[in-house]
């Protein structure tokens, strides 16, 4: 099936043979629902916090920075930020005739309407070279205001991705996501004098997001007394997954060659792997708000990074012991190890108190000694994201997992009853710990589970075909990371789907 092109192809991207093949399988066998076993909620796989245990861990986690915690945040900004225009590119793909109408109904009489409001009005204003009047708006006047928001010749808001456009203004400054990451890294990612942040980018963008960088990170730098270290990387060419036809054969392009595409945000645990930092905070780009509404967000950051930290402490200190007892202690520890296992995994005593010595050892080493994550989890208020849910696994146990209504069987009642009970929704709010209990940095490749991939149904010049997406990020990804959920609120979670949600009050100046 394939030629000797098609070898040479795979070795310029650094993909093996049997790699293609497994994928050329997959899309023949699909991939298999997620098996739920109940959804986690507050109590039963979701923490709650205390205002006092609060105050103890944000302190923790001051302590740690203090006492020279390597911390970083992690922001996954590449992609254009086309779908956030969508309505917008409808306006201008629909016949010029009926555009008087539809400025007339939502969502554009409301874009129109409060336009001013909008961080980039000033930008705007300055490409048409005239102040817009929103009360005075005719279908002419509105066209050309959207082309100038979205093409080349205008802002090119349609072509450049979500970390480059102006999200909010203050007095006379406007800021792009890129500066409020800075700004939220100086506040809970640092040392105090020290930031490190990577932002993982297509190629593309790379050096539009330097030269943003170098026009917004100095005043930042000044204002809170830091200098920040900022660097970024590519999904790598050899995580693209194959595209195939409808029948599952390899799509190939006019001139023969395979059609490779870029396998979805999963791709980027590969970067996350490249990292060196001890502690990892993982937020996506868009996830941001202005700087007046920033306590709230740092607090439960370092909540998040204290619970971290606390959980790692009684990790680390059962595998310490396992390999430091003597034949007189080593029961007392292997309890301890059982203790943790159930109250935290809710693992079967019984089926635990039944293996033998040894046995015992192995798997506590085993379910411990592993990256481990803390993931903020919001009320479930109709936002759209995967859910928390217990998750059967393969050897008899269950794990907390974060799975996507896609990945839940539409047709099995009981599945979806599960679904429907789940209280919360995972708004992408983690603190990561990738090192283990020596010191040593887990190879994080190793934790995927590779059968909760994603097929998805794309076009390629007028063309169907299939796209093979890896397990996400914080899905499958991680699906072999000790797991623990923590309730947070709700005003954490702000994040720019649409135009439309620049209008909302959190992402709107301080009144």
């Amino acid at each position: 099936m394939l030629t000797n092109n098609d070898l040479e192809q795979l070795k310029s991207k650094t993909i093996s043979q049997e790699l293609i093949e497994k994928q050329l399988q997959q899309f023949q066998s699909g991939f298999a629902y997620s098996p739920l076993q109940k959804a986690a909620t507050v109590g039963d796989g979701i923490i709650a916090t205390t205002p006092e245990e609060e105050n103890t861990l944000i302190e923790k986690y001051n302590l740690a920075v203090k006492e020279g915690l390597d911390t970083l945040k992690f922001v996954p900004a590449s992609g254009a930020a086309t779908r956030m225009f969508k309505a917008l590119f409808e306006f201008i793909q629909s016949d010029s005739s009926k555009q008087g109408e539809l400025i007339t109904q939502k969502p554009y009489n409301d874009f129109f309407a409060r336009i001013k409001d909008f961080a980039f009005i000033k930008e705007l204003e300055a490409h048409l070279n005239k102040e817009i009047d929103p009360a005075d708006i005719s279908a002419d006047e509105a066209r050309l205001i959207i082309e100038t928001i979205l093409l080349p010749d205008g802002l090119n808001y349609g072509k450049l991705p979500k970390g480059l456009l102006s999200f909010h203004k203050l007095a006379q400054a406007v800021y792009t996501p890129v500066e409020e990451h800075l700004k939220e890294t100086a506040e809970y990612a640092s040392n105090g004098t020290d930031g490190k942040v990577h932002f993982t980018v297509s190629p593309e963008h790379h050096e539009l997001f330097k030269d943003q960088l170098n026009k917004g990170r100095k005043p930042i730098e000044e204002k809170n007394g830091i200098s920040f270290n900022v660097d970024f990387s590519f999904q790598k060419q050899s995580t693209d997954t194959i595209a195939v036809n409808p029948d599952n054969t390899p799509f190939r392009q006019e001139d023969g060659s395979l059609l490779f595409r870029p396998a979805g945000h999963g791709a980027l645990i590969e970067n996350l792997n490249d990292l060196e930092a001890e502690l990892i905070f993982v937020k996506n780009i868009d996830n941001v708000i202005p700087e007046y509404l920033l306590p709230e967000t740092v607090k439960y950051k370092k909540l998040l990074a204290g619970i971290l930290l606390a959980k790692k402490e009684k990790i680390f200190e059962i595998l310490d012991e396992l390999d430091n007892a003597d034949s007189g202690n080593i029961n007392n520890t292997i309890n301890k190890g059982i203790d943790f296992l159930c109250a935290e995994l809710q693992m079967n005593r019984a089926k635990l108190e039944a293996l033998s010595q040894d046995e015992k050892l192995v798997l506590i080493k085993d379910k411990l000694n592993r990256p481990i994550r803390i993931c903020g989890m919001v009320k479930n208020e109709g936002e759209p994201g995967g859910g928390p849910f217990w998750v059967n696994q393969e050897d008899g146990t269950s794990s907390l997992q974060v799975v996507e209504g896609a990945q839940i069987d539409p047709d099995n009642a009981e599945q979806q009853s599960i679904l429907k009970a789940s209280t919360h929704f995972n708004p992408v709010d983690l603190v990561c710990y990738t090192k283990d209990y020596k010191g040593n940095k887990f190879d994080l490749r190793q934790f995927v589970d590779p059968n909760t991939g994603f097929i998805s149904e794309k076009t390629q010049n007028g063309r169907a075909l299939k796209a093979l997406e890896l397990p996400g990020l914080w899905n499958g990804a991680m699906a072999h990371w000790l797991t623990f959920f923590v309730e947070v609120p709700v005003s954490t979670f702000n994040p720019v789907k649409t135009v439309m949600d620049l209008l909302r009050p959190q992402h709107q100046p301080e009144h």
